[in-house]
């Protein structure tokens, strides 16, 4: 497997290239124009600004994540044609800089959901919080209680300037079933996946987080069945998947190791991580260490090695640790994804050992 690690850029992100290329095992970064909302033009210059950024440190560009798809394609409106055109110009260009995967998610109003960002742990660590009552409460809160708590840090999901006309974003997606939902999501990929095939470039759709409806919105990448009919709707292999243990591990009813065995050569992208996952369908993010959280994480490791997984991983979310919650984005310290790293790294390692296959 390759690893890599997901990078905001210069002024955007208070780790640096030089903090990442300590971290053993590291070979890409996984990259974005974070300053773009969807449906905007990515200019070419721009894009070879930060891969150039990205490669004079020694490190591959082959995975962008964050090309937001815009709500017209969701929802289906008859401007979306505009939005996918634009779409297709920033795959190809992106393509011209080396990327071979892009992970973007279909998922309405709302990217990953949580409802606390500095939830305090036993061990006196803080990290990402659902609380499943607080979804009840008025969608509005939540996200004040989110932009809140990001300060001056982009997170891709939560522009200020979309999330201010929420209300108009609601009444938009009151017709917007899971049926509909899905059939506007094969529709883009119908546009677009020709061109991937044409350019070299794997889609990489992340699941629902967390893996269920919220606020009566549409879910549709959430569990085993609704994975296999996405991927049987566009047969391509350039249709796939960015298999996301936290967000699939919200759902105890995911057999996520069984999942990546029948996925595996569909799955372009993993996010591996944690989440301890409580009975009332409260969860938080935890360690990597599989005995800390629901996730068994070294058996998810085990069935990426015993199908030959040469795909892109990274750590995704970690605590928030040594009191960085100061300086960091949510989710997103150095310390515990780089203990991560160290983690699923030495499972692989322990692995390669005990069967020989490398």
């Amino acid at each position: 497997m390759n690893m890599t690690w997901r990078w905001y850029g210069e002024g955007n992100d208070n780790i640096t290239l030089d903090h990442i290329r300590q971290i053993p095992g590291v070979m890409g970064i996984v990259w974005s124009l974070h300053h773009k909302v969807a449906g905007e033009v990515w200019e070419m210059d721009e894009i070879q600004k930060v891969a150039d950024q990205i490669t004079s440190k020694g490190f591959s560009t082959a995975v962008v994540e964050s090309v937001n798809v815009h709500d017209d394609i969701k929802i289906g409106l008859p401007t979306r044609d505009k939005y996918i055109d634009i779409y297709i110009d920033t795959i190809r260009k992106l393509a011209k800089v080396g990327v071979k995967v892009i992970c973007y998610n279909f998922m309405p109003i709302f990217d990953w959901t949580r409802t606390e960002l500095y939830k305090e742990l036993p061990d006196g660590s803080n990290a990402l919080f659902y609380e499943n009552m607080a979804i009840n409460e008025n969608p509005r809160d939540m996200v004040n209680r989110i932009l809140e708590g990001a300060g001056e840090f982009t997170m891709p999901g939560w522009e200020p300037e979309r999330l201010a006309r929420l209300d108009e974003l609601f009444a938009a997606y009151a017709d917007v079933t899971e049926e509909k939902l899905f059939e506007n999501l094969v529709y883009f990929l119908k546009r677009i996946i020709p061109v991937c095939e044409e350019v070299d470039i794997k889609m990489a759709i992340h699941p629902d987080d967390p893996a269920w409806p919220i606020f009566g919105l549409p879910r549709i990448v959430r569990s085993r069945d609704t994975i296999r009919r996405l991927l049987d709707a566009v047969a391509s292999p350039y249709n796939g998947l960015t298999f996301c243990t936290g967000s699939l591990g919200t759902n105890p009813k995911n057999d996520l190791p069984a999942m990546i065995r029948e996925f595996c050569n569909r799955i372009h992208f993993a996010h591996i991580r944690n989440v301890k996952v409580f009975e009332n369908g409260d969860f938080i993010e935890v360690s990597h260490r599989g005995r800390d959280g629901s996730v068994d994480v070294a058996e998810v490791v085990k069935a990426y090695h015993e199908n030959g997984f040469t795909g892109y991983v990274r750590p995704d979310h970690g605590r928030h640790l040594w009191g960085e919650e100061k300086t960091c984005r949510p989710g997103y310290g150095l310390y515990d994804r780089a203990l991560g790293i160290m983690y699923l790294l030495g499972v692989w390692d322990s692995l390669e050992n005990t069967t020989g296959v490398k």
